[in-house]
């Protein structure tokens, strides 16, 4: 007997679902791909324990006749193609015709459906891959599927599943993910009895992401526009790349990726390509380990870009790598560029009313659901008269009201101008001082600034470099005599492959027997003592960081260094004239808002921020 077999459909769907079903949220996300693809307006996700015993999503859909009720859970049964030329154009989120099957053999599946032009709809029951009942039923238009046990059948992939809270907070970040990509839809998600978002249909993404996440983190983000990049084409017609959305100044920091939401034609996607492109514009704006806020949306041809790469359908292959990268890399970059967002100095906040410290439903798992409760919890709004609050000193009278007194008008307006969203404001500041020698503290007609003196001056010298660089005239200092040093095999290899680009960024250095470096000469500004700690960081950064990023970045990377090196130091008392001149020198650079490095060079203390401070406004 031959050892070759023909695998039943019952196991090859129970394969198939290892692929497409990796946990509750993957269901989800094939489902709530499915009513978006049949046109659903309304969409509703109930999830019970995690998604373990329960995920049911409701739409208004199109809805599905009987016959194609029963077909649907036949494998790669789709009505999103036709023939072989389908797939290089896929304008749909889905397409292979697996989930459905897939999700059916590893749970048990009930679909109601009902087709608009039908007087009655379909109940379809199925457990473990097998069909239960077809009824007749009475159903509104569109599409239920309610998913019970998932994997009741396959023990030993339950047993893999995280706590309820862990992939609840997957679903919670895919449905949210889905309601920012499609603001004209309703989209609620509950679990259990909680409420975890609800958003109604709005005309701008700018409001959708205003219902998500709230009006503090909007006042983060700044616009992308709509930005095109045109590629011609060989038979004389283009192809036109287009991108919107949203993202964060550089002093939104994130610990992981976790803000960053991608989409490619409405399709949710993970994307290393898009993703090294949104690290690369925050290159030197950014420290090293942080993430930004980022809401992209790029859409191009359906010919431009392979969706067919991946079970899950999350990863994407585009037809023009380079161009795309390039594209989304250098709109955000020209647009941080552009608008300069500045830093504010957090201010603390009012407590919240005891009645709504402590909302019941909230449940402590992950960013998202932080996230989506901040829209569903808003705060109650303020009297428009300026209060002080007194509170009773006595425990007995926590449920008591609060005694609140109305300001008098003898206290007295101040006028001041609006606040300035950007470091534009800059070349207005009048110095008021220094905080310990390291912080100029200054007055603006839009608040009180501290700018970190160091970080400044790195910033003004990292582009003074780059410009020298650039031009081919950067400044350089011989030493009295040659610097030799010694140098690891790692170390001598490293200076190989970088010895042009140091020699070009002002040194002069050449090999001076093996593992031996001799230094004739260094950047103006770098203290002698300093040459031969800052040529092994050079090296140690290369080859940690440098390897693998481009030849600009290697660059910027050795200007940061250098400006580092040479940038006035903390703990440095400065003169009235030297402080000015820092702060015009700052306000005339291209990018005063971080340093090379990344870290926050001014922050903001607005007139606004202060005037609520003290109960004016």
């Amino acid at each position: 007997m031959g050892r070759i077999r023909v695998l039943s459909d019952n196991i090859a769907n129970k394969i198939a679902a290892g692929e497409v079903v990796e946990r509750p949220a993957s269901v989800v996300k094939e489902l709530l791909e499915n009513s978006l693809d049949a046109g659903a307006m309304d969409l509703r996700i109930a999830i019970e324990a995690g998604g373990r015993r329960l995920i049911r999503v409701a739409d208004n859909g199109c809805g599905m006749l009987r016959d194609d009720a029963l077909l649907a859970f036949e494998r790669h049964a789709t009505s999103k193609l036709s023939d072989i030329q389908d797939l290089a154009a896929i304008a749909t989120l889905g397409f292979r015709g697996e989930a459905l099957p897939s999700i059916a053999s590893v749970s048990r599946l009930v679909l109601e459906t009902r087709a608009a032009e039908e007087r009655s709809g379909t109940a379809v029951e199925i457990a473990g891959g097998k069909i239960i009942r077809c009824d007749e039923i009475a159903a509104p238009p569109g599409t239920s599927i309610t998913v019970r046990d998932l994997f009741y059948n396959v023990p030993a992939r339950r047993k893999f599943l995280r706590s309820e809270q862990t992939e609840l907070a997957h679903i919670a970040s895919l449905v949210t993910h889905y309601s920012l990509a499609h603001p004209s839809r309703s989209f609620e998600l509950t679990h259990g009895p909680h409420q975890l978002l609800n958003v109604s249909p709005v005309a701008e993404l700018r409001d959708r992401v205003y219902q998500v996440f709230g009006g503090q983190t909007m006042e983060e983000l700044v616009d992308l526009g709509m930005r095109e990049r045109e590629i011609p084409e060989e038979d004389g017609g283009s192809r036109v790349f287009v991108l919107r959305g949203f993202v964060s100044g550089p002093q939104v920091q994130k610990s992981n990726r976790n803000s960053v939401f991608l989409f490619v034609n409405g399709r949710l996607i993970r994307d290393k390509l898009l993703l090294h492109a949104l690290s690369s514009a925050y290159y030197n704006l950014m420290p090293p380990g942080c993430y930004p806020f980022a809401l992209l949306f790029l859409d191009c041809d359906a010919e431009e870009v392979d969706v067919n790469v991946h079970p899950a359908k999350t990863e994407v292959r585009f037809r023009h790598g380079t161009v795309v990268h390039d594209f989304v890399r250098d709109s955000i970059r020209e647009l941080l560029m552009e608008r300069r967002p500045v830093s504010a100095i957090p201010s603390r906040t009012s407590p919240a009313p005891l009645e709504y410290a402590q909302p019941a439903a909230r449940l402590p798992y992950s960013e998202f659901t932080q996230q989506i409760e901040n829209a569903v919890f808003e705060s109650q709004p303020v009297a428009d008269l300026p209060v002080f609050t007194v509170h009773a000193p006595s425990p007995s009278a926590i449920d008591a009201e609060p005694l609140r007194l109305p300001a008098p008008d003898t206290h007295g307006p101040i006028l001041a101008d609006g606040a300035l969203d950007s470091l534009a404001a800059l070349a207005d500041l009048r110095p008021l001082g220094q905080l310990h020698d390291s912080f100029i503290v200054a007055a603006g007609r839009d608040g009180l600034w501290i700018i970190d003196q160091h970080v400044a001056h790195e910033r003004i010298l990292f582009e003074k470099i780059l410009k020298e660089r650039r031009t081919g005239r950067v400044e350089m200092q011989r030493l009295l005599l040659p610097m030799v040093l010694q140098l690891t095999a790692a170390q001598q290899i490293e200076y190989a492959r970088i010895a042009d680009e140091l020699n070009e960024s002002g040194f002069d250095t050449e090999p001076f027997g093996n593992r031996t470096l001799a230094v004739k000469a260094a950047p103006a500004g770098i203290h002698a003592g300093d040459v031969e700690r800052l040529v092994f960081e050079i090296l140690e950064i290369s080859e940690s960081d440098l390897r693998k990023v481009s030849l600009d970045d290697l660059r910027r990377g050795i200007a940061a260094s250098i400006a580092c090196r040479a940038a006035i130091k903390v703990n440095m008392r400065l003169d009235p004239a030297k402080i000015d001149w820092l702060l015009r020198a700052l306000s005339q650079t291209d990018y005063p808002m971080t340093c090379p490095h990344g870290r926050p060079i001014a922050l903001r203390y607005s007139t606004r921020d202060i005037l609520r401070s003290f109960h004016r406004i």
